[in-house]
């Protein structure tokens, strides 16, 4: 165990090396590189699946899967409890919170047929408090992190009833900045909890019996970030879109610029991520198109299997909706503190939106339970925004 864990943190340390450098050359080898290689791991992932003849927006449940679900929990409130105080306790996925910002979910007018289902129904206006943060479940300072950032908008003022009984006019969604899940079933996110748990995350790809098509895809599309107002965010996972429809989707940024890292390739700041976004907003609004992707294939777009990209080719997104952020200052300590308050759980939805598949199914019981947990450890009890929250930060101009 010992050299395991001195292997491993050799592997950990060649990677922050890495994150250092990776801005300098990065951008060059994902235009010419990273869709070509995307194809070839993903033909290698999809020749793997079983076909198990399933109609669109369709499951199937895994052998199980309850199980899975209680061994996750267990695993990932075990690691709240090692690592956090009470008073101090984190998320135990989506962990550092760069900023929790107001922003309001503008959807489009004119959408096709199929798509006006749910909150696309009609056009609309909707308040939102936007959350970014980190991968998790640690704290590590920006540089050190593994790449990926994640996304949850808290689409507030949504009439109709809800999956969830804890809040009433809420429709949340989440997403990644990568194309496809880190773990593709609930066995292999046990498996990952585990491995977290002894402290050897790594091995989870790499090890014997590993996942390293699934490494492959995280390399591929993981990268030193510039900021959380840069890079495109996808569910990963998917949901209905009303009945008998199946989609994914995601949140790509209008503008398209990407900040420069202050400090590299030495230090930079630990929350140099914040502060490039406060920066952007400080000065001038920012805006995400979000897009819908619909399943036309239950075989090459499955449902229970989270390591396969919807091909953006056979199924192109479309864009239903804008995400306005404005001017504002978000990175009070009340603001920050704010987050701790928030609950953003996919199953926050309407049931024209109910999510699908085996690890969105675990997020029911896995999200809730450990958000419960998180409150506790520190007396924040949960309360459903409705947008009237004010920390005195919105700019005008």
């Amino acid at each position: 165990m010992p050299a395991l864990k001195a292997l491993h943190d050799f592997l950990v340390g060649a990677m922050h090396v890495e994150r250092r450098v990776d801005p300098f050359f990065r951008p060059v080898v994902d235009a010419l590189a990273r869709e070509p290689l995307t194809r070839v791991v993903q033909a290698l992932i999809r020749a793997r699946l079983p076909d198990d003849g399933l109609a669109l927006a369709q499951e199937k449940p895994i052998e199980g899967e309850a199980a899975l679900v209680a061994k996750i929990i267990a695993s990932m409130s075990r690691y709240l409890h090692q690592h956090y105080a009470p008073g101090r306790a984190e998320r135990g996925g989506n962990t550092k919170t760069h900023g929790v910002v107001r922003g309001e979910l503008v959807i489009h007018d004119g959408l096709p047929t199929p798509l006006r289902r749910g909150l696309f129904e009609k056009p609309g206006r909707y308040p939102a408090w936007v959350r970014f943060g980190g991968p998790g479940p640690a704290l590590p300072p920006d540089i050190e992190d593994v790449g990926v950032l994640s996304i949850g908008v808290k689409v507030m003022g949504v009439p109709g009833p809800k999956l969830m009984d804890d809040e009433r006019f809420t429709q949340d969604f989440s997403g990644i900045s990568t194309p496809v899940f880190t773990t593709p079933d609930l066995r292999a996110n046990a498996s990952l909890q585990a491995a977290i748990g002894r402290g050897l995350p790594l091995f989870y790809f790499i090890g014997p019996g590993g996942h390293f098509l699934d490494s492959l895809m995280q390399a591929l599309w993981s990268r030193t970030q510039t900021s959380p107002l840069e890079t495109p965010y996808w569910s990963c996972v998917p949901y209905l879109l009303g009945e008998g429809q199946a989609m994914q989707y995601g949140f790509r940024p209008v503008a398209a610029t990407r900040s420069r890292i202050p400090g590299l390739p030495g230090r930079p700041s630990d929350n140099y991520l914040r502060e490039a976004m406060a920066r952007t907003l400080t000065a001038r609004p920012a805006q995400f198109e979000m897009t819908l992707q619909l399943q036309t294939d239950p075989r090459t777009m499955p449902i229970e299997h989270a390591s396969v990209r919807w091909s953006p080719v056979d199924s192109p997104p479309v864009v239903v909706a804008t995400l306005d952020l404005p001017r504002q200052r978000f990175d009070s300590a009340a603001q920050l503190a704010f987050a701790s308050r928030l609950s953003i759980n996919p199953w926050h939805c309407l049931p024209a939106h109910r999510p699908l598949g085996n690890q969105n199914r675990g997020r029911l019981a896995i999200y809730r339970t450990l958000s419960t947990l998180r409150q506790q450890m520190n007396a924040t009890p949960h309360v459903e925004p409705d947008g009237s929250e004010s920390f005195d930060q919105l700019l005008t101009r």
